[in-house]
């Protein structure tokens, strides 16, 4: 049996799947480095069942992953992966970019002369290389997907993956700013122009398994999906939280998930999940289900959970 836990971080992605059969255990994200953003008005409902990655993984029993997948590095995918090296060993963690040995700290936050969206993406990186760089033995592989093609990964004898990248250049922008960074280069104008485009470098993951197809859309926004990785699936997780960009009509008329989860914290400022696109959903699919407890009137009432947990004989 496969069985899907979309982890109710809050703010953020983090997706754990568990083969029963074999003990096979991924991660996809890891979720933000807290549980409610500076920007989100007031307390958390006390009702509340948000929870870190890292400790659900340890309610969960998992004290090891075959495979932890990064799909890009904004705060809300890498923030919460200190918590996570806290909780497991890992044996192989994949992803699109891979610190240079030796690394330290970026300081995105000392008197460097970039401004804040600068400053937001380097403050991301340095989340996710902190972790590693205070965690030594915790992962025992690390892979670095060049971008330049799709990869393919048989998981288990049952579980398969496949890994969509964006455009190649993408990455090798990417790799050009962060190493830079790393070797104490603070180009403003190269890293503000990579803010905008971190969620367009977004890995997408085809999971196959028993002949069901589970589709996890990290956070590309659909416009910008190719035909070819948009055949129809069972279970979709919605790119981008259900911003008023994160998918359109000719996508789902052509993904026609019949499960659709969406990743979001309840009562965020920015209309995410914006209701225009919940209202989209619903005329897609009879089954869609938020990690948080989203509330929105005549269209989702809030449910509270750790996760949205599913299950696959």
């Amino acid at each position: 049996m496969l069985v899907l836990d979309f982890i109710n971080v809050g703010n953020g992605d983090a997706t754990l799947v568990r083969e029963t059969d074999t003990g096979f255990s991924m991660l996809v994200d890891c979720g933000h480095d807290a549980l409610q953003r500076d920007d989100h008005p007031g307390e958390l409902d006390p009702r509340s069942q948000r929870i870190f990655a890292g400790d659900f993984l340890r309610e969960a029993g998992v004290s090891r992953l075959d495979m932890l997948l990064l799909t890009h590095f904004h705060r809300d995918h890498v923030g919460g992966l200190g918590r996570v090296l806290d909780a497991v060993d890992v044996r192989q963690l994949v992803t699109t970019y891979i610190p240079p040995d030796g690394f330290g700290d970026l300081q995105p936050d000392g008197d460097n002369g970039l401004n804040s969206t600068a400053r937001n993406v380097l403050r991301c990186m340095n989340f996710y290389a902190t972790a590693l760089r205070t965690h030594p033995g915790r992962v025992h592989e690390l892979v670095e997907i060049p971008g330049t093609r799709s990869e393919f990964f048989q998981l288990t004898g049952d579980l398969s993956m496949e890994i969509y990248c964006s455009e190649a250049g993408l990455y090798r922008s990417q790799k050009r700013i962060f190493d830079d960074a790393f070797d104490g280069v603070r180009d403003r104008y190269a890293l503000m122009r990579w803010g905008k485009f971190m969620n367009a470098s977004s890995l997408r993951q085809r999971l196959y398994y028993h002949g069901k197809q589970i589709v996890l859309g990290g956070d590309l926004y659909g416009m910008l999906w190719d035909r070819d990785t948009t055949a129809p699936c069972d279970i979709l997780k919605l790119p981008h939280h259900a911003s008023l960009s994160s998918v359109n009509r000719k996508f789902l008329s052509q993904i026609r998930p019949k499960t659709i989860v969406v990743s979001v914290a309840g009562g965020r400022p920015d209309e995410r999940p914006h209701p225009y696109i919940v209202a989209l959903l619903r005329e897609f699919s009879g089954d869609v289900q938020f990690t948080d407890a989203v509330s929105l009137p005549g269209l989702v009432e809030p449910v509270f959970h750790k996760s949205v947990h599913l299950e696959i004989p």
